[in-house]
């Protein structure tokens, strides 16, 4: 099984507003980076979203290490997730991503890791980049 490390970001501009999201899959020396955007959305969805499109572009089952600055992100995959499919999503936000996510995550073997944001840490901060650019691009469709 392929080891894959996929780095993701999100960013709103207003909460909700235009977003972006973006996602660095790595394998080896090899990077490809996927990135997006939507029109009103909140910061919350942008960073999953990242992180469904991400495991959305492997084109076979692998071992995925999620790199995140999103806390809502790794605890939700990491902590809440389960608790959340029990109680059929009853009072959780984003169901929908939630929902689309535990399909995209079925094939492989997934962890996330937390990283503090806006600390240095070079894909966390290129994802960054990408994210509010993405969101700026949205912003500007809607002017």
């Amino acid at each position: 099984m392929k080891k894959i490390t996929l780095f993701s970001d999100g960013s709103a501009l207003g909460n909700p507003g235009p977003g972006g999201y973006a996602a660095i899959l790595r394998f080896g020396d090899k990077e490809r980076e996927i990135c997006g955007g939507e029109l009103h959305t909140t910061n919350n969805r942008m960073e999953l979203l990242g992180v469904i499109e991400g495991l959305r572009a492997l084109r076979e089952p692998c071992e995925v290490a999620i790199v995140s600055d999103s806390s809502y992100v790794v605890k939700g995959i990491n902590e809440w997730l389960g608790d959340w499919v029990k109680r059929d999503f009853k009072k959780v936000k984003n169901p929908d991503l939630w929902m689309e996510y535990i399909k995209v995550a079925k094939p492989h073997r997934v962890s996330a890791t937390w990283v503090r944001g806006h600390d240095g840490h070079p894909e966390n901060e290129r994802c960054d980049i990408l994210a509010k650019d993405e969101a700026q691009k949205m912003k500007e469709k809607r002017q």
